[in-house]
């Protein structure tokens, strides 16, 4: 019998650390560290026990039996001994020392912040928060989903546009995304430039260049000033306040645009529109922008909740996740997810895009920053700031400065001369950075942080000296004129009216959170999303200020101990996967697969071989998938699957051969959408490397890897990596994630690069993906914890607990469900399909009314119809025990005997248990005329007497919503 701890030791600490800095003892085998024990559910007897109901001895018959001896590593990882929680945290500690916490005024979008303490200790740190899935399931979703109807009302009101969707992933690529949308509404099909101001932030204007270049779009960069629009255009791209500061009135340019035909974008700061008149008054199509500085920390970059703001006209093109009101069963308002949400999955090479995240957490941060501080809070912050802007302006222009004649918000262009050197030398001794434009010019851009002591201390660093400060605007640089000032009201629902003291925030807060179902209430067995443990001391260490508060463009010198984490991860995730190269770039597991096939492309390209633009894409893909290879510039060609639900090997070959001279890529998610290990994988990578191709694998089910096999082993060339599923990022509600690329060393020099950052990505980079060079880089010590903590035995063993855990669920509830798709020896991977289909004929329920019921039994629905419709995907993850299992194993079982006695005619077929499922609280105390009694309705279960999670509202009517879009605060009183 394989003892899942016995191995676990006392490795002497220096040698465990001296192994994770990269020496020799780094590749020595050594025993498992005591966090593998805290990770894994199941302790050793309840392996015992669910390895004989499988019929093995030992975990690795099992593994024998399910993954393929042909693509098994016959080797441990190289990677260091797993450390224990305490020495883990001294390790990163000493890396985050290397970092230096410097006063940045380098602006670029980018500030300093104040994160309320209430919000940092009871959302950014809570894993009642943390730790929640995306709201496909709104009854229990409704606390989040008030909250990012929140930041959708935050974004309309100060924007002056109609609707906003629930965040996107950064500005830069909310801004490629406005060109897309702007591109596929053009009026003029000839028109295939998209004109962007040269005064947008240069990082926004690199992101919208890479992901023009593959859809045949022209990116024309200019001066709103001067240009007259000649050359035909369908959309632009404004930055208000631009990137150095000025604030320009676009409403006569606008005009013009628009009299072109153009769709116009702008990208704005949002704390300045408390004080700016909003895009939506003078004529903006799009706006779009960032809310780090709504209490987000800098972070290096990342995660931040970007917005996108329109009009009604175009909410069916609106990308990412749009919250809007419905109704439940007895009509009371009730949130769901509406419109496009999930519409990549449906359109698949036809949507709209490729985005399927958002950065709910922050979004959340930033609504409850809204929140507490309310309207005449945020209009006090903005004031104080620009307030700041202006004396610091005074003082500099007294000096003998040229700050130029445009009115600014909270950013100072100064023109320096010869001086600039000598202000460098002195910005350096008082720990400041400032961005210098060119050898002349220095920008400075201010936040809320901002005290008269910093005021001080900068206009030592200009002059040389410290005049005194002076409060009063100069007139060489004037206050807002009238045409730029806000006179609009915002944020006039109750909500940013009710909770600026903090017991009432943290009340509202705690409300909110008790109507999610989050890893903090019940396992969440989601098929294909991989909910694992989030472990306390991987979390810790984002909030530390050494990885918080390091702005992203930071000289590389104060940075080192990132650097150094980057390299760690870089290395180890190489080691994983056997890739030869990694980009951790990508800060979404779709943004990682559209920058893989970027990198494919690049390739071909770079060989001469243009032509090659077919992507083979399996029918039982990620929805996904088929979206981001076209926003490649690829043509996708479906592959379909055998009655096993594996790659149909023969139409494979087939459509390889009939496209082989045009093939670019096949895209292969592996162990299998279907929840197998395909046996026939490395022939399958063979076939399309046969016709010139590359093969790009999808990282999504990586969890069932791990330690055991290697993708770059045994056929693909690029795969990305959702670290939000298999490294231990918490999925945070719908986001953040991470998705970088590991590839082989002939694809390594395409990896992403940076315009402003040096040594990022290779020689010959497909250009930035994403506006920070690595991505969303605080949270990426979570998976640093991980594999640190871990080390390479203990990631095998989780993986091949996550294969035992789901293999006795398939065979506990195999009697009750058919199990719809197993690999070699009837065993599957990670996960499980359960098929209910045959339900909806003989008891008229379908897929919808099982999962709902479950709700009432204390757990989330599993992945409902995917990959395959009316069925329901369950994955446990390692984490999970077996009391665990069993529950949901119980849960399932009894819903199954609900749904036999409606078979049986014991039970009503209209009104019944899963029919009205979830019941909620109310229904206790309602008028009660149903055919079977409360306590069977609310209290299926024991557990659930001691311990019930209650749905905040009945099941919501999914389609009210779309027919009734409401996606604002504004009006939900008269709803």
């Amino acid at each position: 019998m394989t003892q899942l701890f016995s191995e676990i030791g006392t490795a002497d600490v220096s040698t465990v650390v001296a192994g994770a800095s990269g020496s020799p003892a780094a590749a020595q085998p050594g025993p498992l560290s005591p966090f593998v024990a805290r990770h894994l559910g199941p302790t050793e007897q309840d392996a015992e026990a669910m390895l004989a109901a499988l019929g093995y001895a030992s975990l690795e018959e099992l593994i024998e039996a399910t993954v393929p001896s042909a693509i098994r590593l016959q080797q441990a990882l190289d990677l260091p001994q797993g450390l224990d929680e305490a020495a883990a945290l001294a390790q990163l500690r000493s890396l985050a020392a290397q970092n230096q916490v410097w006063r940045s005024y380098l602006g670029l979008g980018y500030a300093n912040t104040l994160t309320p303490a209430v919000i940092q200790r009871n959302v950014l740190e809570n894993p009642g928060w943390y730790t929640q899935y995306t709201p496909y399931q709104p009854e229990i979703s409704q606390g989040r989903l008030e909250a990012l109807l929140n930041f959708q009302t935050l974004v309309t009101d100060l924007t002056g546009m109609e609707i906003a969707n629930a965040s996107l992933l950064d500005e830069g690529t909310a801004a490629a995304e406005t060109m897309t949308l702007a591109f596929n509404a053009r009026k003029q099909k000839d028109a295939k430039t998209f004109w962007v101001s040269a005064a947008c932030h240069p990082q926004t204007i690199d992101v919208v260049k890479t992901r023009a270049l593959p859809l045949g779009i022209a990116v024309m960069v200019g001066d709103h000033r001067s240009f007259s629009f000649d050359t035909p255009v369908f959309g632009v791209l404004l930055q208000y306040p631009a990137t150095d500061g000025a604030v320009y009135d676009y409403e006569d340019f606008i005009a013009a645009a628009h009299g072109a035909n153009a769709l116009v974008t702008v990208a704005a700061d949002l704390l300045s529109l408390t004080l700016l008149r909003p895009p939506g008054e003078f004529g903006a199509d799009v706006v779009v922008g960032n809310t780090q500085r709504f209490g987000v920390p800098l972070g290096f970059g990342g995660p931040h909740a970007a917005f996108f703001a329109t009009r009604n006209a175009f909410a069916r093109k609106l990308p990412g996740r749009l919250v809007g009101v419905s109704k439940d069963t007895y009509d009371n308002p009730a949130l769901r997810l509406t419109l496009q949400t999930r519409e990549q999955h449906i359109r698949r090479d036809a949507a709209t895009s490729n985005i399927c995240t958002a950065q709910v957490l922050l979004a959340i941060m930033a609504a409850m920053y809204a929140v507490y501080h309310g309207p005449e809070g945020l209009r006090a912050i903005g004031d104080r700031i620009h307030h700041h802007t202006l004396a610091l302006a005074s003082a500099l222009t007294a000096a003998g400065f040229d700050l130029g004649q445009e009115p600014v918000f909270d950013t100072l262009r100064v023109g320096v001369g010869d001086l600039q050197s000598d202000i460098l030398t002195r910005a350096a001794d008082h720990r400041i950075n400032l961005r210098a434009l060119d050898s002349e010019t220095l920008i400075v851009a201010l936040d809320e942080t901002v005290t008269e002591a910093d005021l001080q201390d900068l206009i030592t660093v200009f002059t040389g000296s410290t005049p005194p400060l002076s409060h009063s605007p100069t007139p060489s640089l004037p206050h807002l004129p009238s045409p730029l000032q806000r006179t609009t009201p915002y944020l006039t629902h109750p909500t940013f009216h009710r909770y600026h003291s903090e017991t009432e925030m943290l009340r509202y807060l705690y409300r909110l959170q008790n109507k999610d179902l989050s890893l903090a209430t019940a396992m969440i067995p989601l098929g294909s999303c991989t909910m694992k443990l989030n472990a306390t001391a991987e979390m810790v260490p984002v909030t530390w200020p050494e990885f918080g508060q390091i702005h992203p463009f930071a000289p590389a010198e104060q940075t080192a101990g990132y650097r150094k984490l980057f390299s760690d991860l870089e290395t180890w995730l190489g080691e994983i996967t056997g890739f030869d190269g990694v980009s951790l770039q990508p800060n979404a597991g779709a943004q990682g697969e559209y920058t893989g096939l970027l990198v494919i492309r690049e390739y071909h390209q770079q060989r001469g071989e243009h032509h090659r633009n077919v992507c083979l894409i399996p029918q039982s893909a990620h929805g996904t998938n088929p979206a981001s290879a076209v926003m490649a510039g690829m043509k996708v060609v479906p592959v379909a699957c055998d009655e096993d639900g594996n790659i149909d090997v023969a139409d494979l070959q087939a459509k390889a051969e009939k496209h082989g001279e045009k093939l670019a890529a096949l895209m292969v998610t592996y162990p299998s959408t279907h929840g197998v290990f395909e046996a026939g994988i490395a022939e399958i990578c063979a076939i399309v490397h046969d016709h010139g191709g590359q093969v790009y694998m999808d990282g999504a089910n990586m969890n069932a890897q791990v330690g055991l096999c290697r993708p770059a082993d045994f056929g693909a060339d690029v795969c990305h990596l959702n670290l939000h599923k298999t490294f231990c990022i918490p999925h945070g509600g719908g986001g953040p994630g991470v998705g970088p690329i590991g590839v082989k060393a002939h694809l390594a020099p395409y990896l992403p690069g940076h315009g402003l950052v040096a040594g990022v990505g290779g020689d010959q980079s497909v250009g930035a993906v994403t506006s920070a060079p690595w991505g969303s880089a605080s949270i990426l010590p979570i998976s640093w914890m991980y594999i640190a903590m871990m080390g390479g035995a203990g990631l095998k063993r989780a993986t091949e607990v996550a294969i035992l855990n789901a293999n006795y669920i398939a065979q506990r509830l195999a009697g009750h469900y058919d199990i719809l798709y197993t690999g070699q020896n009837g065993r599957v991977a990670h996960e499980c399909i359960l098929d209910v289909r045959p339900f909806k004929k003989s008891a008229d329920i379908g897929v919808e009314d099982v999962a709902k019921r479950l709700i009432d039994y204390g757990f989330h629905p599993p992945t409902m119809s995917w990959p395959v419709a009316g069925t329901l995907m369950v994955e446990p993850t390692e984490s999970e025990s077996k009391a665990e299992l069993d529950r949901f194993c119980d849960a399932m079982i009894a819903i199954r005997e609900e749904i036999r006695a409606i078979e049986t005619g014991q039970a009503d077929r209209d009104h019944n248990l899963l029919k009205h499922a979830p019941h909620t609280a109310a229904d206790l105390v309602s008028d009660w005329d149903r055919p079977y009694s409360r306590e069977q309705a609310v209290f299926p279960t024991p557990f659930t007497r001691s311990a019930k999670f209650w749905p905040a509202v009945n099941r919501i009517d999914q389609a009210y919503g779309d027919r009734n879009l409401i996606c604002s605060c504004a009006g939900m009183e008269n709803y």
